[in-house]
């Protein structure tokens, strides 16, 4: 791992914290993720599974965890499998963790070879009522690949038909929703990283210069501060290209006159940010750019202050919709009389504005959370409007993530340029 050791006692907890919610006389498995393959002998680079790092810390493959605290057997109340070294290994693939290595990172104590799971897991599993499965319950996801673990249980309901099977997921979605103060730093840390990132593309950027070489500054910026890499792929999307909500092609020239759509951030310790800029490709906006992006300026900055404990889901992004219209009004792409006439379930703001404002931030991008749950003290959420209007080739989004607070919140990107003027002087100095 490029990034600094993690205190354990992160782990700890949230084990402890999982497993005083799960039933009586339960066991629970967790999975690393599987290794897909590339092509003919090599594989994607390896991203652990966020429930099983978030309960072991081990960032591993062909590893698996075990919680069983009514096991009568104590050794086996908390247990870590893990992929056994050799030498062949050492030379070809490099290091993997010791025991020791893995009581460090993870604060358990039990640890055992892979190879060890399966006789390990009979003798205790007839002791359990309920077997707990980890699936991917994300409503994002759609199931297509039987991944680890949907074989394991497969496996398990032919072999042991009679335990009960039970989720994990709906537990792990109220725990991680909620970060600790660990967490809270890790993601400062991808969000620090992420503006040095950002400061250094504005010194960069100038016309003719290609989206792909912007691509590797930011690149080069994460990897030299320890980052894992992009927390996902990063968009830079010159002119029309900013049209595409999830341009990713990064191969054309940015044009004199244009604006760059950036989306991207900065990895750490699995944990990650989520950033949009826009900025003008020669350094001044034009007059219609600049209206264009106070305006989502303003819609982002009237939304920051809806994300405070308490906060509804779908009233926040009813909220957001009515202040986006209104600004829409205001540049003359809508009219308020088609506006007074709408209906409300198709409200005419979404032709320039159709993604919504906020997401759950965490191990996942995309993180794993109830949308139907009140916004809670200790939640991480983006906001991030945008405006895009094909007719013009100009598309304008401004994003920030959010951590909120008993006082109210905190922007963890407040240090990250964002005023026009800022943006502009930055670029000319």
């Amino acid at each position: 791992m490029k990034y600094l050791p993690i205190k354990n006692d992160v782990f700890t907890n949230n084990r402890i914290n999982f497993v005083s919610r799960i039933k009586g006389c339960s066991l629970a498995i967790f999975h690393a993720n599987d290794e897909f393959p590339r092509n003919g002998d090599q594989v994607f680079l390896f991203k652990q599974n966020a429930d099983f790092f978030y309960l072991t810390g081990i960032d591993q493959e062909q590893s698996i965890l075990i919680l069983f605290p009514d096991c009568p057997n104590p050794l086996y109340k908390e247990v870590l499998f893990l992929r056994q070294t050799n030498e062949h290994i050492a030379i070809w693939e490099g290091h993997k963790y010791t025991k020791e290595e893995a009581r460090a990172a993870s604060g358990i104590e039990n640890i055992y070879w892979l190879s060890e799971f399966d006789a390990i897991l009979h003798t205790i599993i007839n002791y359990a009522e309920n077997i707990y499965i980890n699936t991917n319950e994300n409503d994002r996801y759609s199931h297509i690949v039987p991944y680890r673990d949907i074989r394991m249980f497969e496996a398990l309901r032919a072999k042991y038909p009679l335990h009960h099977y039970e989720r994990s997921a709906p537990i792990l979605r109220d725990l991680r929703a909620v970060k600790s103060p660990i967490e809270i730093e890790l993601t400062k840390k991808a969000c620090a990283i992420t503006r040095d990132a950002f400061v250094r593309v504005l010194k960069f950027v100038k016309p003719g210069v290609a989206e792909y070489e912007i691509e590797a500054e930011i690149t080069h910026e994460f990897l030299r501060q320890r980052a894992t890499g992009n927390a996902y792929s990063p968009i830079i999307a010159s002119g029309k290209n900013a049209i595409v909500l999830h341009y990713t092609d990064n191969n054309q020239l940015c044009k004199d006159g244009d604006v760059i759509l950036f989306d991207f951030a900065a990895e750490y310790a699995n944990y990650n940010a989520d950033m949009s800029r826009s900025i003008p490709v020669n350094g001044r906006f034009t007059k219609r750019q600049r209206d264009v992006y106070d305006a989502v300026l303003r819609v982002m900055r009237s939304a920051t202050k809806l994300i405070v404990a308490g906060a509804v889901w779908n009233e926040y992004h009813e909220e957001v919709g009515k202040i986006m219209t209104g600004e829409l009004i205001g540049l003359g792409l809508l009219d308020k009389n088609d506006v007074a006439k709408q209906d409300p379930k198709m409200p005419l703001y979404k032709k320039y504005f159709m993604h919504g404002t906020s997401h759950h931030l965490g191990l996942d991008v995309h993180d794993f959370a109830s949308r139907y749950k009140s916004f809670e003290v200790g939640n991480i959420l983006t906001c991030e409007p945008g405006i895009y209007i094909p007719e013009e080739g100009l598309g304008i989004r401004i994003e920030n993530d959010i951590l909120i607070t008993v006082d109210g919140y905190i922007d963890l990107m407040a240090d990250i340029p964002v005023e026009a003027e800022e943006i502009e002087e930055i670029m000319n100095s």
